[in-house]
């Protein structure tokens, strides 16, 4: 694998793939989790360490799971890494953020992305390219947590990372409520999507002309 692949391997999950705005995969804990930039930053760091490593045991372990109980095999694996990723954020983080995370850091063991990478992806490549792929879409996913969160945290509390950012801001709480999530993910998917429509278009015209 070519230094070019590599970063093209990683690169893709951060813009081409990104699981949320391109792909529009794990609404359900994007939704609930992003009321601060600490739950989108913890969320995001944690889903990331579980799909990197059971993308890399699954690419490992490839030939000896039999196709018919890969699922099962799947599912054992990630829980394993999502179990061990619990009790360190439980040792290490501040309670009140765990308590902010709830059953959302239990519940990455049926996350789509991770259980989607594991079978399109990491099952059928090697543990180089399985590794890449699983850090280029957990960190896109955690970026793009990071944004929705940045966004509902400065509009709905006034604060960003928890600290204030103006005395006269009067905050709209209803930002940081169910219906604030869908408002600011609906107006990013719907930026992404003029985006891609905008190049799609551009590359038509390229095309167009040199036919």
């Amino acid at each position: 694998m070519t230094e070019q692949t590599k970063l093209k391997e990683f690169t893709k999950g951060i813009f081409e793939y990104n699981p949320l705005f391109v792909l529009v995969l794990g609404i359900c804990p994007s939704l609930a989790v992003t009321t601060s930039v600490k739950n989108g930053l913890a969320m995001g760091g944690a889903a990331t360490f579980v799909l990197v490593c059971s993308n890399l045991i699954i690419s490992i372990l490839r030939a000896y799971i039999p196709r018919e109980i890969r699922i099962p095999c799947f599912i054992v694996v990630i829980a394993a890494f999502v179990t061990m990723v619990e009790l360190l954020m439980k040792a290490y983080l501040p309670p009140e953020l765990n308590a902010s995370l709830g059953i959302f850091i239990p519940l990455i063991v049926v996350n789509c992305i991770i259980m989607y990478r594991a079978e399109s992806f990491a099952y059928k490549n090697k543990p180089l390219a399985s590794v890449l792929d699983g850090a280029g879409l957990g960190l896109g996913w955690t970026l793009s947590l990071c944004l929705i969160s940045s966004i509902r945290e400065l509009l709905g509390e006034g604060t960003l990372f928890g600290l204030k950012i103006s005395e006269t801001y009067q905050p709209a709480s209803v930002m940081i409520m169910a219906p604030g999530a869908f408002i600011v993910l609906g107006l990013l998917l719907g930026f992404f999507n003029w985006r891609k429509l905008i190049k799609s278009e551009k590359s038509m015209k390229e095309f167009m002309k040199h036919d």
